[in-house]
């Protein structure tokens, strides 16, 4: 399928990664109309709590009405579901009296545990896929077990332009300066290993939402420097930090993350878990750093900060490998859109 000139309904959030993708789609040529589907749904915050403790199926009537007042008359050739938490058969069977094909791409573990009843209505709605595209080995054989009748497995991808290295100023550097930086949310797992890295001396700083739940909170608030950031300012802070961590959710069953993409893509020295993924990715020692436990992360964290020019070789080094993997968005949606026109 050349993407120039195709017309793609996009159904998820106009923000994060799920909005990079959008975009590149844009960017290869595309024509889409992006819906964010929680838009349609009421603005109670007891939609996401009913979503996750019981299933958006519950939804389905809402969509139902929403969906074809939004899009009329219009067709599609295809229709790129993000997510699909709100999606059940129904609705799929709604969507193609408007697009030729309907696929999904799903970042989360739609068949893993973490995520309670939040992706049940995915669940029974994969069979209607033409195409569902993963980025877990485990979800291949579970999504087939379910009646998917095609599913790609890719990497996640950093984007051409979000995540592209800036141009910073001498301000910047300052305001965003860091030595050792966790971008992310917390997870209960998260809040013990982070407060080991501090007692074994490791000058972090963490930005990302709910650290205030940890029940090492009052350990890890003097290192705590704000909640979520998005944008030039999540790139900022990645570029002006001498050492990213790479943390992963061992409930979630991920070998490797976003932030695996995105750090070396903005030119940042990637400290990450050792997974056989992460190190298909970049070569250890020579283009990330990679370790077992909070004792070998602190002392990786350490020998970076006392080698300066070593830390920059590794980080640079792991930029150069990050483009030759080439897992960036534009080159992934494109990789769906030709795969979704093979659908029969």
């Amino acid at each position: 399928m050349s993407a120039l000139g195709h017309t793609v309904l996009y159904l998820g959030p106009k923000s994060g990664t799920c909005l990079d993708r959008a975009n590149a789609l844009r960017r290869i040529g595309c024509l889409v109309e992006h819906i964010d589907l929680r838009e349609l749904l009421p603005s109670t915050v007891w939609v996401d709590r009913w979503t996750w403790r019981v299933g958006g199926h519950w939804f389905e009537p809402l969509l139902q009405r929403a969906l074809p007042a939004q899009l009329q008359q219009r067709r599609f050739d295809l229709c790129h579901v993000d997510g699909g938490e709100w999606v059940t058969p129904a609705v799929i069977r709604l969507l193609r009296r408007f697009a030729g094909r309907v696929i999904n791409y799903n970042i989360d573990d739609p068949t893993g545990p973490r995520d309670g009843a939040r992706f049940a209505a995915y669940r029974k709605a994969v069979p209607h896929y033409d195409l569902v595209a993963v980025v877990r080995e485990e979800n291949r054989p579970e999504l087939e077990a379910l009646g998917a009748r095609r599913v790609r497995r890719v990497y996640r991808s950093a984007d051409e332009v979000s995540h592209a290295p800036r141009t910073l100023t001498t301000v910047e550097h300052l305001t965003w300066r860091s030595e050792v930086l966790f971008l992310g949310s917390w997870f209960p797992e998260r809040g013990p290993f982070l407060r080991e890295l501090i007692g074994w001396g490791v000058p972090l700083t963490i930005r990302g939402p709910n650290w205030h739940k940890a029940p090492e909170w009052a350990e890890l608030k003097a290192h705590w420097a704000g909640g979520s950031i998005g944008g030039d300012d999540y790139a900022r802070a990645i570029q002006c930090a001498r050492v990213n961590l790479g943390l992963l959710s061992l409930q979630n069953r991920d070998q490797h993350t976003t932030r695996s993409l995105e750090i070396p893509s903005l030119g940042g020295l990637l400290c990450a878990q050792r997974t056989a993924e992460h190190q298909a990715l970049y070569a250890e020692g020579e283009e990330a750093l990679y370790w077992g436990d909070a004792e070998e992360c602190a002392a990786a964290c350490q020998q970076a900060l006392n080698d300066e020019n070593r830390r920059a070789r590794i980080a640079r080094a792991g930029h150069d490998r990050f483009l030759r993997n080439d897992h960036r968005n534009e080159v992934v949606m494109r990789s769906l859109m030709h795969e979704a026109e093979a659908c029969a």
